[in-house]
């Protein structure tokens, strides 16, 4: 029998793919990796789309696409001048990234034109996946994304991919009547990063997000600094991916710089004169730039905004990831059909219970009437007083829509070991059908999960330990924050992945503060006029590599700091369900179930009394309940 991984067609494609890309970032030490994973690009790994044996041309295509956006970005980006730049606000910020994106990818288009159909491959494939292709509401388009694709489209002359397509004539109008001037600049400012940080911070202003760019970077006293900056691309993302001396990362760049020219292409040598054409008579200011980005430290924010003094020992083995790729269509497929079965009797119960929250919504949702009116619809049940007294005047009524503000709910799961079995299985039969029953309500459902990669710390306690054990290192574990159901995402799509939950060894420790706080960032960049956030767990956050290391509350702590700041803006309203667990010690809306047979009555309960207590449809209830 052959060894794994020998003879495998797909090999000279990965490795050809591998060194274009390499010469195409300048970087002949980039590692390049193919895993089911999400793709990412951190430190000096490039982490690329799973190719299979079958080498289908949508995987060649999308492997092709990812690897030369990664490259591009490498080659054309510089962290110092986006770090400089880059707004405060969510919503700028998404903008601002968006923009750059689209710029790299499109210096690349121009200069390389073999990348562009990779890129589109890679577009297309995003769009397909987040389901750009079949929505109608603007507001469930992302503007980021509509911003980043006008980019490209007036960069590159291209069409874009029927999906991403969609996404940007949604926004087009509103991009074009707010922004026209603006974009009519694109082409002076394309090639120069500095020149299209200003032109993407125009752009944000244009679009009335102003507020959210904070202070104007040209105004800090940084200038003589600033003006290197942009030479520095090299070092710059050595600084990123490596933290450690600047010194070190001069050298390095220096010699990254002479090493890799011989294996430029023609092209490619052309790019890189032009783009680096100031960087030789610079290297002598090397004291002057340390100190520049020695003033730029403070610049990145804390880990958590509830608590700036929460740490983290590593951050770079976190990972934010779509369920889907977590496990194949078979796989999920299967975990569901299981699922299902384990919670056939409950079906009936949970059903039940859907029914009901969807009969109370759908009271506030659809119409309310108005009576004793001299027009409109004969008001059949008050006949009888005309009966009676055939001088009494027809009463006549008319329906008027209610005021049943846009909303959002998310549900984040605990994903922790001590779910096992039962309660996970109860959880997830439980957001699956309400998530389908607030679907049917026009509320859009988000289902997210929380736990870690690795028991007892992982690859972070790993390097904690190579490092010599520092003391107080903070959070000393890899997080795994789980996207089980997008907001615009439909429930037929979302409906397998929430079979993930029965996958064996998915389930480990729970951090509760960070997810939270992830959950809130998310629904922060909602447009939503209404956003509820419902937190499910089974016990305090725990993870024994951190507790060991730091005080025994570190985690209690930042999860109450953060429960403290989302209660305390009142941007999101926050309830959570303890399952044997008492929740009402951290939370101000909470409640505790001691069976987790009860976990779908208090889920469905906690939602109706959420909406009940909406003050615009109480005062509406209320005003039409005294005139009748």
């Amino acid at each position: 029998m052959s060894k794994p991984g020998t003879n495998n067609p797909a090999d000279p494609f990965k490795k050809a793919l591998s060194e274009a890309t390499r010469a195409m970032a300048s970087d002949k030490d980039l590692q390049i990796a193919f895993s089911v994973d999400p793709p990412g690009l951190r430190e000096e790994t490039m982490r690329l789309p799973q190719v299979t044996r079958r080498m289908t041309r949508d995987e060649v295509m999308l492997a092709r696409g990812t690897a030369d956006a990664y490259a591009l970005r490498l080659r054309f980006h510089d962290n110092a001048t986006h770090r400089r730049y880059a707004p405060q606000g969510d919503i700028a910020s998404e903008l601002f990234e968006a923009m750059e994106t689209a710029r790299c990818e499109a210096v690349g288009a121009r200069a390389m034109p073999g990348t562009a159909g990779n890129i589109d491959a890679k577009i297309a494939a995003e769009a397909a996946r987040a389901g750009y292709a079949d929505i109608s509401d603007p507001a469930r388009a992302p503007l980021a994304q509509a911003a980043g694709y006008m980019i490209r489209q007036l960069a590159t002359g291209r069409d874009l991919p029927a999906g991403a397509e969609n996404v940007l004539n949604l926004w087009r109008g509103f991009l074009e009547s707010h922004a026209a001037d603006t974009f009519e600049n694109l082409d002076e400012v394309l090639e120069d990063q500095r020149a299209f940080a200003k032109f993407a911070r125009q752009v944000i202003t244009d679009l009335g997000y102003g507020e959210q760019l904070g202070e104007d970077p040209d105004d800090v006293p940084l200038d003589e600094d600033d003006d290197d900056q942009p030479d520095d691309s090299g070092e710059d993302e050595e600084e990123q991916d490596q933290p450690g001396g600047d010194a070190q990362d001069d050298s390095e760049q220096e010699s990254t710089s002479q090493d890799s020219a011989p294996e430029q292409s023609a092209d490619e040598d052309q790019l890189q004169a032009a783009l680096e054409s100031s960087d030789d008579g610079d290297m002598a200011e090397d004291a002057e730039i340390e100190q520049g980005e020695a003033d730029e430290e403070p610049l990145p924010p804390p880990i958590s905004e509830a608590d700036p003094g929460y740490k983290v020992f590593e951050t770079r083995f976190d990972e934010e990831i779509r369920a889907e790729e977590l496990a194949d269509p078979l796989e999920l497929e299967r975990l569901r059909s299981y699922l299902d079965q384990q919670l056939e009797p409950l079906k009936g119960a949970v059903a039940r219970l859907a029914n009901k929250l969807q009969r109370r919504l759908q009271a506030q949702q659809n119409r309310a009437w108005e009576f004793d009116l001299e027009e409109g619809t004969l008001d059949a049940g008050r006949l009888a007083r005309v009966i009676a007294n055939p001088l009494t005047p027809l009463s006549f009524k008319r329906e008027r829509d209610t005021e049943f503000r846009d909303t959002i709910v998310t549900l984040l799961l605990d994903n922790s070991g001590s779910m096992r079995g039962r309660p996970i299985s109860i959880a997830a039969i439980s957001a699956d059908v309400l998530a389908r029953t607030l679907e049917r309500c026009q509320v859009k459902v988000e289902i997210l999960g929380f736990t870690t990669r690795a028991w007892k710390g992982g690859q972070s306690r790993e390097n904690w330990l190579a490092e010599g054990r520092p003391s107080l290192p903070g959070r000393l574990n890899d997080l795994r924050h789980i996207i089980y159901k997008q907001a615009d995402a439909p429930w037929r799509r979302a409906r397998p992945n929430l079979g993930l939950m029965m996958k064996e060894g998915l389930l480990k420790e729970n951090i509760d503060g960070e997810a939270l706080e992830w959950a809130h960032r998310r629904m922060l960049g909602r447009p939503e006029a209404r956003k509820v956030l419902m937190v499910i767990s089974d016990g305090a956050p725990v993870d024994d590599s951190t507790l060991s290391v730091n005080p025994p509350n570190y985690l209690e702590k930042h999860l109450r700091d953060v429960i403290e700041m989302v209660e305390r803006r009142r941007a999101v309203e926050l309830v959570a369900i303890g399952i044997g667990h008492d929740v009402t010690r951290y939370y101000q809306r909470a409640v505790t179930i001691t069976d987790v047979e009860q976990l779908a009555g208090a889920m469905t309960e906690q939602l109706a009394s959420l909406f009940d207590n909406d003050p615009v449809l109480a005062g509406r209830r209320a005003r039409f309940q005294s005139r009748n």
